[in-house]
């Protein structure tokens, strides 16, 4: 199975084979990660992140660091040449001389794979728009392979924006190459957008509904996001949607007893913070399990694991 060189845009691009076999690198990392390396000594990341990020830039960068190489780049537009008119192109062509590797994160839909059609480096999207968010996404298969021991057969909940969530559209890609029956649930206007569903009918069984309270007692994974009030193109719309999902302790006392929570983070109020101490939270360990992914993906793109 050849990794090196190749560039992560959307989980569509890979197959289940692949996807296994990325789980299991992510998992040989566990202890490279507390202990470090240099399996990357000398090579460097470049991390260019067109909007704000904290978890996603820096879970790549202490990935890189913990691998023993090291990492460049900026953290939003306005301190970058973009600011004096460089497209994306030039930016990419310019970054490929400093950098072995590239992550780009870009407010528009499409940015990451003509950003890897001008890189002569892998590229890794690390989020653009509202399209794509992969390494999100294998993280989140991992959380779930490490908490649940599987993912075939297991009955999954994909709650809040699902129009605007990039993590959800990764994530469902993904989920529809495994046995698994997804749960859509969202208010109408956040419903899971039609080039999704139409890619992933007829593989996996997808039910949609509105209402939280109808899956809470027959899912083992329950996947929350919050509504994205920067992808809103109007301040009234969210207004209406804002607030429309929550998990709390008397949701809870309906859920399986071994049924866990995620979110890609961060939260606002869709989770409350009580929620935390309870048995199903794992949405803090989903950052340390980025870190562990993106150690395993760098490595396999920069040929240093086979």
């Amino acid at each position: 199975m050849e990794f090196q060189g190749r560039d992560i845009i959307s989980l569509k691009d890979f197959s289940r084979e692949e996807i296994d076999y990325i789980l299991r690198i992510a998992r040989t990392m566990e202890s490279v990660a507390k202990n470090g390396s240099d399996l990357l000594a000398g090579k460097i990341l470049a991390t260019l992140f067109f909007e704000p990020s904290t978890r996603t830039r820096l879970s790549f960068e202490s990935a890189m660091h913990r691998l023993g190489g090291s990492a460049i780049g900026f953290a939003e537009a306005e301190i970058a040449s973009v600011k004096k008119g460089e497209n994306l192109a030039d930016t990419m062509r310019v970054v490929e001389s400093y950098a072995d590797i590239i992550v780009v994160r870009h407010p528009l839909e499409g940015a990451a794979r003509l950003a890897a059609e001008f890189a002569g480096v892998p590229v890794i999207n690390g989020g653009s728009g509202a399209e794509e968010h992969p390494t999100q996404a294998l993280l989140d298969l991992y959380t779930i392979v490490k908490e649940k021991s599987r993912i075939d057969g297991l009955s999954i909940a994909l709650v809040g924006d699902l129009r605007y969530g990039r993590t959800v559209h990764s994530l469902a890609y993904a989920l529809s190459l495994f046995d698994v029956t997804l749960h859509f649930v969202s208010p109408e206007m956040l419903r899971m957008r039609r080039e999704v569903l139409e890619t992933i009918t007829g593989k996996i069984e997808v039910v949609e509904t509105n209402r939280l309270e109808d899956v809470i007692d027959g899912v083992d994974v329950l996947y929350m996001t919050r509504i994205q009030k920067e992808r809103f193109p109007d301040a009234a719309e969210y207004a209406k949607v804002r607030g429309s999902y929550r998990i709390d302790l008397p949701l809870l006392e309906s859920a399986r007893e071994d049924m866990i929570v995620l979110h890609p983070l961060p939260r606002v109020d869709e989770i409350a913070f009580e929620v935390d101490k309870t048995i199903h939270a794992r949405y803090f360990g989903q950052v340390w399990n980025g870190v562990v992914m993106r150690m395993a993906l760098l490595g396999l793109l920069l040929g240093q694991i086979k």
